[in-house]
């Protein structure tokens, strides 16, 4: 029998009901923990700019991941635990610094992993160049860098798994970021198997499918960001949007593939920040702050979320940053100066003379003596017939007098092995015709300009931020050619305004013949497509065409050329000509203004 019941157990007993009610309305009422602020400040192709000094043309700058480090300093100071710092690939290659910590210091921790460590990066995305370092380089740097470099496309062919690690999990002041990392598939068309080997890579579109689903289902995450070094124009150069492995789907994966927040991209050092909607309406921001660290993509979050983890709001607004009006940061400086002075010597070594100067600009004009060295140079390391090259920097000049190994890296920027390969005399016709049509403009349009510019859809020539014409397809495909005599004459159709006339040495040239060509690795495995497009050849037809590679890239031969030569005498070649020759030269200086002014 249960006790009478007084005043105090009465009041006690409404007590206890309204502490049950209240802790029933806790548990169905869904209440904020607050908004949260957060920031990505994003890298992307910053191609050894790692101080405030190009060592190519030995001079002071003012941008490169110092002046970052500086922005990302002043940011972290006003939002502590609350900044994100991302890198989209392309470290490894560009200036001295990196080819330094590549190819000659390779016994210290790599330069590129020392001072992203200092900069505290939490993931970074490799791109096209770092893998062209080759696998002691990048392998190295997976286990040297304090943060993980993220790429799910790109597949371990022996475990049928990703070689890198797909993505991240980043957590900000209780928020969950997962960053998605994914490599432009373009690499095989442009780099030796040698440099990637036990990789293939996958469609960017079908492996951001794949792993949104499993970041979703596993991870649960607040923010979903794609980290892909890979462009925004999916039709760029004639590029299908439809077909598989395009080298620039980054837009193509935030329209396709729901779930992103926000799409860091790099490779095509554009600068864009828009948004654009996914298949089922949200929007998607796109961003790339270009290249070498002048602009970092600033991305300010605010995300609201429930006690229990669900995000109740979230809005993401994105920026480019200049950061070179920055002071270099100083404690960054210090830290590395004794490796920039190591840099220094390295490319202040003496290595010969040039008797005449040489510039990149000739070569769009005719033949030319900064091309020549370089088909010289070719010919002498191979024992081809034949010679293919093109201009690999734009605007690039090496001044009489004496000759630095920073000046090789002018007339050399990449690090290309130097292939052979066979290729019979009608395909290398079928070659030169392809480059000549990249090149120069159509009959119909010869009498206003001989090279192929960009025009708008009126028609209008398109001209850059400097006020100059720009250059209709990438000039480091105009390919020239040494050991045979040839013409191209502008007025003939395309397609038929090449004749060869004979070998350079006075022999015939023989369409039905199989030659021994020289060319570098990126034309080799196809790049810029005039093996593939050109010719004609498939893919295997062009891995089967090989008959050697070097052992070490094209730089390193032409330092060892020039100091064994000493003293060189640069002349332009007289092997081939562009016609109709006297109505063109008009045409071609008023050309020569709209790329370079008066200068």
């Amino acid at each position: 029998m249960l006790p009478p019941q007084n005043s105090n157990n009465k009041h006690n007993m409404y007590i206890r009901l309204l502490l049950a009610a209240l802790l029933f309305l806790v548990q169905s009422v869904t209440f904020s923990q607050g908004k949260v602020s957060l920031k990505i400040i994003q890298t992307s192709d910053i191609h050894g700019a790692f101080f405030p000094f190009d060592y190519i043309n030995n001079r002071a700058v003012d941008y490169g991941l110092s002046q970052v480090s500086s922005y990302v300093n002043a940011e972290r100071s006003k939002n502590p635990q609350g900044v994100v710092l991302l890198d989209n690939g392309d470290l490894l290659q560009g200036q001295p610094t990196v080819y330094y910590a590549n190819f000659i210091d390779t016994s210290t921790t790599h330069i590129a992993a020392q001072i992203l460590n200092y900069m505290g990066y939490d993931a970074a995305t490799p791109g096209n160049h770092d893998i062209e370092a080759g696998p002691n380089v990048y392998n190295k740097l997976v286990e040297q860098f304090n943060f993980p470099w993220l790429s799910a496309n790109t597949i371990h062919t022996k475990t049928g798994k990703p070689y890198f690690k797909p993505y991240h999990i980043i957590k900000r002041k209780g928020v969950r970021i997962a960053v998605l990392g994914l490599t432009t598939p373009g690499i095989p068309n442009w780099l030796s198997p040698s440099l990637w080997p036990n990789m293939e890579f996958a469609d960017m579109i079908e492996t951001a499918q794949m792993w949104m689903d499993t970041i979703r289902l596993k991870e649960n995450p607040h923010l979903i960001i794609g980290l892909f070094h890979a462009g925004h124009n999916a039709g760029y150069e004639g590029q299908n949007p439809n077909q598989s492995k395009n080298e620039n789907a980054s837009m193509l994966v935030a329209q396709r593939v729901p779930g992103f927040d926000a799409i860091l991209i790099g490779h095509d050092h554009d600068r864009v920040c828009f948004k654009v909607a996914n298949v089922t309406g949200d929007s998607v921001l796109i961003i790339d702050p270009g290249s070498q660290g002048r602009l970092v993509s600033d991305i300010q979050i605010e995300i609201e979320l429930s006690a229990s983890g669900k995000v109740l709001s979230k809005a993401l607004k994105g920026s480019l940053v200049d950061v070179t009006s920055m002071i270099p940061d100083p404690q960054y400086v210090a830290k590395f100066i004794d490796f920039s002075a190591n840099v220094a010597a390295f490319v202040d070594r003496r290595i010969g003379s040039f008797s005449e100067s040489v510039s990149t600009r000739d070569a769009y004009f005719g033949p030319s003596a900064f091309m020549n060295l370089i088909h010289t140079v070719q010919l002498n390391l191979s024992d081809a017939h034949i010679s293919f090259a093109a201009p690999l920097m734009f605007d690039a000049t090496i001044e009489k007098g004496p000759v630095f190994v920073r000046d090789v890296f002018k007339l050399y920027s990449y690090e290309n092995l130097l292939y052979v390969v066979n290729l019979y005399g009608h395909e290398i016709k079928s070659y030169l015709e392809f480059s000549a049509n990249l090149w120069f403009e159509s009959p119909a349009q010869i009498a206003f300009n001989a090279l192929k510019l960009r025009k708008s859809p009126d028609g209008k020539l398109s001209y850059n931020s400097n006020g100059r014409a720009i250059l209709a397809s990438s000039y480091y495909n105009f390919d020239s050619a040494a050991g045979i005599n040839y013409i191209i004459d502008l007025a003939k159709p395309i397609g038929e305004r090449v004749t060869i006339l004979n070998m350079e040495n006075g022999e015939p040239f023989h369409m039905d013949k199989m030659y021994r060509v020289a060319l570098n690795s990126y034309r080799g495995n196809g790049g810029g497509g005039h093996l593939v497009d050109g010719v004609g050849l498939s893919r295997n037809d062009v891995r089967n065409r090989l008959i050697s590679a070097s052992p070490m890239d094209m730089r390193y031969y032409l330092i060892k050329w020039i100091e064994r030569n000493g003293r060189i005498i640069p002349t332009v070649p007289n092997n081939w000509m562009i016609e109709p020759s006297e109505q063109l030269q008009v045409i071609l200086q008023n050309d020569w203004l709209l790329l370079f002014g008066n200068q």
